[in-house]
Parts: C-alpha cells; sequence; structure tokens
C-alpha cells in the first residue's frame, strides 16, 4: 500500500533527494568509494520514500501494523 505525504513533506524529500545527488558526485569525484555508496543508499531512500514505496518513519509503521 503507497504510503501519502503532505505537500510540504514531499518538497522537502525531493530536496533531499537533489542535495544527496549533490554530495553522491562530489563524493565521487574525490574517489571516496565508501562515502559515494552510503550516499547512493540514502538516495536510493529518498526515492523509496517518495515513490510512496516504503515509510519514511520505519518505527511507527511497526508499531501500527503490530496492533
Amino acid at each position: 500500500m503507497p504510503y501519502k505525504y503532505s505537500r510540504r513533506r514531499t518538497e522537502t524529500l525531493d530536496y533531499l533527494q537533489s542535495m544527496l545527488g549533490q554530495l553522491r558526485a562530489m563524493a565521487e569525484a574525490e574517489r571516496c568509494d565508501m562515502l559515494t555508496y552510503l550516499i547512493e543508499m540514502a538516495y536510493l531512500e529518498a526515492s523509496d520514500i517518495i515513490r510512496g514505496e516504503r515509510p519514511a518513519n520505519t518505527h511507527q509503521t511497526r508499531r501500527t501494523d503490530a496492533v
């Protein structure tokens, strides 16, 4: 089931994803492989959240699912 977020939250997530993309490019240019990888993982996580494939707060989701 897709997750819906407010417009403000979506805009914030879009901004975070954009910044992560820039950071990833910087880390890659400096040949910081592990840092590039970790930033890429954060970038992909933001993408999943934006697309509604993953909740932003997994702790809250687990609590809700358990009820």
